[in-house]
Formats: structure tokens, C-alpha cells, sequence
């Protein structure tokens, strides 16, 4: 039974009634650009065959009744005494409703059954998926235009200030307005989105290292300090906004560790946009080169990558088939992201998998993903 047989089959037995609609929502794999949305900078993801779902119909009261399959809970809330209360994946729900009021939206509460295949906590971005999810719910429900950029910006804005993490709008904008068969360069200063096609005879693999970090307790939020400190230093709003030759006159004048988190988003931007013209060229062999270099850099200047990331990607770096390898994702564990030969996809998961498990005892999950498109609403048949 497929994901969204399984829902509308789970809502049915929950409500008595068959759902009104459907909504799927993307996780996301950010190829390369990492640590570099909230510095206006440069990034280039792609929405990925892995969803949140939802199936819902509209209520007349005011209320949000939620079951989440994935976590075996429900949980409910009132559109009229929002309150942030630490619960878990509802906050989420409650963080958009929130924002939306904010924003002066008319709001229609609804029923709904959650589930997914988005990894939780594996750098594969489950919580703007779901944002995005429960955006189209409201917008579907309480009958307002959807607006992917709009609706992302928002999200983001629920994230940052419902949830308490300090997030870029990367997750949520691939998230709203994901393209099939491309990745997007998004500009996060402008918004201004281009797609990129992956090179022919390429894969992409995704590869769950199986830990996990919390991200609003880990030092995601200080290494955002670090780049805004260095960015006001040289009297400038974001890092996007530095020149590198402003950089480097300076670079013995500054902290050497938020010098270090600087020098990250500088090179990485301009890998991000060199990615770019690779893929538009079909060139497979300089994208892996920036990708392995963004990991190099991630690991060393901006130190947000563990062990374990570190291994699968030096596994996936020496395969024959790899072109490159990175970890994706804020980093202190979850996934990795290798560049493959299409053909060879197979092999390349079965030989890492079985290297990995045997070299740190964790057992992974690796999986070809494709570009999809970005939050939609299904049809019920």
C-alpha cells in the first residue's frame, strides 16, 4: 500500500468519513551551499522524492485535530488560545497557524492524518516539509491564494520565532516551490530562483549516517553569531555583502575562530555558483571536486560535521562511481550526499553500506533520490 493509500485509509478509520484533501511536501537534499541561506548567501537544493502528507478536511470551530502515524500520537489545538507548550512535532502546526494569525489570515481549523518518509533529525529538512504541509492545509481549507515564496518566508519566520531555531529560508522556499528533474540555485538575498539540471549519466544518493543532533541545542545558532559578528565588524548587515579582498586585508585582525566560519561562507558561495555552470555544462567531474571541497570546509573552518559524516563521505569519495561527496544538511550528524555514475548506483549502495556498518556499527539507509516538485495538492483518486 502506498504512503497515501495508508493515509487516506488511516483518516477514514480516525474520522469516520473520507479526507477532503491531500497535501504532499518535499524533504530537500542541498547538493552544495551549506550555512550560507542565513548569510543571504548562495544555495542550491532540490526537492526530493521523500514527503510529509497530510490528509485533512475543514472543521467549523476553530479547532486543529492532528493524528501523526509516524509518532503514534494526537494532538489538537484551539485557532483562538495559541500557546507554545514544548510538545514536540504539533508545535510545528501550531508555529504556522501562529504566524499566519499574525499576519492577519481568517483561519479555518481542520481534521487531519500525518505521515512520512522524510527522515527526522537527518539534515533532510522533515520540519519545513511539514511546515509547508500544514501552509497548504490552511490555504486549502480556509480558501487563500498559495503563494510559494510567501508561504516559505512565513515558515521560516514560524521556525525562528515559534520554534527557537534560527534558520535560513532554504528549507522552506525548495520546500514551497520545488522544481521535477532540477535543483534550484536560490539567491537568499533576492529570492530570485534558477533551476540547475543534474548532469546526464548522474545520481543522487542520499546517505543517512543513523545519528542524529538537536539543532536548537546544538551550536547551530552560535556558529550564526560567529558570521553575523564578522559581517559586523566590517560595518556590513550579512556576510553575502563582503568582499573577499575586504576579507583577507583584514583576516589577521579578527577572532580567529569566527574568521574561520567567514572564510567558509565566502568560499562557499563561490562553489555554489561554480556548481551552477557545472551542472548547466553537464560537467560531473567539477561539481564532485566543489562538493568534496565544500565538505573539506565544512569539516575544518566551519566544524559542523562529526565523525560519522566524515567517514561516509570519505567512503563515498574514494568509490570508483563517486564524482564527489559532502555532508548535507546543518550538520553534527544525519546525511551525507554523493554525486554517483547512474549506472553504477546500485553497487555504489551496496559497497558503502556495507563499508560503513563495518567501520563505525552503525547501520545507514542510502537511497537514489529525484528532484520532485515542490508542495502540492494531490488528487484524492
Amino acid at each position: 500500500m502506498s504512503l497515501k493509500a495508508r493515509l487516506i485509509a488511516a483518516f477514514e478509520e480516525t474520522y469516520n468519513a473520507a479526507p477532503n484533501f491531500v497535501v504532499r511536501s518535499p524533504g530537500r537534499v542541498n547538493l552544495i551551499g551549506e550555512h550560507t541561506d542565513y548569510n543571504d548567501g548562495f544555495v542550491l537544493p532540490m526537492a526530493i522524492d521523500r514527503a510529509v502528507w497530510i490528509a485533512f478536511r475543514p472543521r467549523t470551530d476553530g479547532q486543529v485535530h492532528v493524528k501523526s502515524l509516524d509518532f503514534d500520537a494526537t494532538a489538537s489545538f484551539s485557532l483562538n488560545t495559541l500557546s507554545y507548550q514544548d510538545a514536540g512535532w504539533i508545535e510545528y502546526i501550531k508555529g504556522v497557524a501562529w504566524v499566519l494569525l499574525d499576519k492577519d489570515y481568517t483561519l479555518t481549523g481542520w481534521d487531519g492524518v500525518i505521515a512520512g518518509d522524510v527522515p527526522v533529525g537527518a539534515g533532510l529538512s522533515s520540519s519545513a516539509a511539514l511546515e509547508l504541509a500544514t501552509a497548504r492545509c490552511f490555504a486549502a481549507v480556509s480558501d487563500f491564494d498559495w503563494d510559494p515564496k510567501q508561504m516559505a518566508l512565513l515558515a521560516q519566520h514560524a521556525e525562528c520565532e515559534w520554534i527557537g531555531m534560527q534558520c535560513g529560508v532554504m528549507d522552506q522556499l525548495i520546500a514551497a516551490a520545488g522544481q521535477t528533474d532540477k535543483a534550484l540555485l536560490i539567491d537568499c538575498a533576492s529570492l530570485d530562483m534558477q533551476p540547475a539540471p543534474l548532469p546526464p549519466g548522474t545520481a543522487v544518493i542520499v546517505m543517512d549516517t543513523s545519528t542524529r543532533r538537536q539543532l536548537v541545542d546544538s551550536a547551530y545558532n552560535e556558529r550564526r553569531a560567529s558570521c553575523e559578528s564578522v559581517a559586523a565588524a566590517f560595518g556590513l548587515q550579512t556576510l553575502r555583502l563582503l568582499e573577499p579582498a575586504a576579507f583577507e586585508a583584514r583576516f589577521d585582525q579578527l577572532d580567529p575562530v569566527a574568521r574561520r566560519r567567514a572564510r567558509h561562507v565566502l568560499g562557499e558561495n563561490a562553489r555554489t555558483l561554480l556548481a551552477v555552470e557545472a551542472m548547466k555544462a553537464g560537467d560531473a567531474a567539477t561539481l564532485g571536486r566543489l562538493m568534496n571541497e565544500s565538505h573539506a570546509s565544512l569539516r575544518d573552518d566551519f566544524e559542523v560535521s562529526s565523525p560519522a559524516l566524515d567517514q561516509m563521505a570519505a567512503l563515498a569519495q574514494a568509490h570508483p562511481a563517486c564524482f564527489g561527496a559532502r555532508m548535507t544538511g546543518a550538520g553534527f550528524g544525519g546525511c551525507a550526499v554523493a554525486l554517483v555514475k547512474e549506472g553504477q548506483a546500485p553497487a555504489f549502495v551496496a559497497h558503502i553500506s556495507s563499508r560503513y556498518q563495518a567501520d563505525t556499527g552503525h547501520e545507514p539507509s542510502l537511497y537514489l533520490c529525484k528532484a520532485t516538485a515542490g508542495t502540492t495538492l494531490m488528487p484524492m483518486a
